[in-house]
């Protein structure tokens, strides 16, 4: 029966969209923080004011893209905001303002939606007043101050926060639709729990109200037909018997399985869980190898829900054999999937070969019988070993 994946099995697209952000993203940013360090520095001491302007932002970045953001903004915006004043009084730098900019940009996420717009204009406003207060010490060209230091450093400030903004809200879509995507897996899992419980009330309801007839007929036999009496309790015992066997037989997945009612189904869990399905037939399946299909179908759709991050599956079915594929690979080794091991013995019994490999990324559970035995027939659904 399929249950709820566990958290810790799931990377988060997110997660691997802010890795790539960090891959591709931080090392430009670096140069580019380097690079107008460079420009602004005059002598060495100007390397020891600007710098931890630009390294506070660079750990900003970093931390941000690793979701950690609110364990260091506070500390970055300190550094980088003492900096921007210090670049505009001391050391004549208008690019002094790059650190406050990217930690203050980075930082909005962290501060309460009703806060959120005056600390954006906070943020403007301490960009701009401080770089006018660079008409404190230089009052020779008042349009090149306002324009260097001013009015360039807010406007990028403005521009940089506008599109982090942006891209935190593609981050706030991608969740968005991670939690949806939870929510019809979790309602995929409570539908194969409905089907399972209406396989097992098919099996017992129907027995228990006949058990609970013929024992009330035995009952009013035993004394003037002990005979009858006896027929009927051996009856119920047989009858209770196969229940046994059956309810057996479905706990382990050995039940008789409809091959078509079986892809149908794979085919609504997975798209249900938002995972596309592709289904070839290259040729019709053999009617005594259909039911371990089956089973194998069923439980390597049961793993995918369970343990993989699928985005498509592709289920590929011939004569005596079929194929899933899948592309939610989660780890860098093959897992212990127990019920695929346990068909493995049962294909192996019937002269199959059940597959299970991983590799480039893809998650490949392959079952086949040779042609001449798929004619021969499958054993028995009840001399599989447990």
């Amino acid at each position: 029966m399929v249950t709820a994946r566990s958290p810790r099995f799931t990377e988060t697209t997110q997660g691997r969209l802010r890795r790539l952000n960090l891959a591709t993203s931080l090392p430009p940013i670096a140069i580019a923080g380097v690079v107008l360090l460079y420009v602004d520095t005059r002598t060495w001491w100007h390397v020891v004011v600007l710098a931890p302007g630009v390294a506070a932002g660079l750990v900003a970045f970093e931390r941000w893209t690793a979701n950690d953001l609110a364990r260091v903004a506070l500390p970055c915006a300190i550094v980088a905001g003492a900096v921007w004043p210090l670049g505009v009084l001391v050391t004549g730098s208008p690019n002094a303002y790059w650190g406050f900019c990217a930690v203050g940009s980075l930082a909005l996420r962290e501060v309460r939606r009703r806060r959120r717009a005056l600390a954006v204009a906070g943020l403007f406003c301490y960009v701009a007043v401080v770089g006018a207060a660079r008409l404190l010490v230089e009052r020779d060209d008042v349009r090149e101050v306002v324009v260097s230091y001013v009015l360039i450093p807010t406007a990028l400030t403005v521009l940089v926060t506008v599109m982090t903004m942006v891209g935190e809200r593609f981050y706030d879509l991608i969740r968005e639709l991670e939690q949806t995507r939870e929510r019809e897996a979790e309602l995929a899992v409570v539908r194969e729990r409905v089907r399972f419980a209406s396989d097992l009330h098919d099996i017992q309801g129907h027995t228990l109200h006949v058990v609970k007839l013929k024992i009330a007929l035995a009952q009013r036999l035993l004394l003037r037909d002990a005979g009858r009496a006896e027929k009927e309790l051996r009856e119920t015992y047989a009858l209770v018997s196969d229940t046994i066997a059956q309810t057996k037989e479905l706990a382990y997945a050995q039940r008789r399985l409809n091959l078509s009612a079986e892809i149908e189904n794979a085919k609504n869990l997975f798209e249900a869980a938002g995972i596309r399905v592709r289904v070839t037939r290259e040729a019709e399946v053999d009617a005594p190898a259909s039911e371990l299909l089956g089973q194998v179908l069923r439980e390597t759709t049961t793993n995918i829900l369970r343990h993989a991050q699928a985005s498509q599956v592709q289920i590929t079915l011939s004569e005596s054999a079929i194929t899933i594929v899948n592309d939610g690979v989660t780890a860098d080794t093959l897992p212990e999937l127990r019920g695929l091991s346990t068909l493995r013995q049962r294909v192996a019994g019937d002269g199959g070969e059940l597959t299970v490999d991983q590799q480039d990324e893809r998650f490949l559970t392959a079952a086949v019988f040779p042609p001449a035995r798929a004619h021969a027939g499958a054993t028995a659904p009840g001399k599989d070993a447990r």
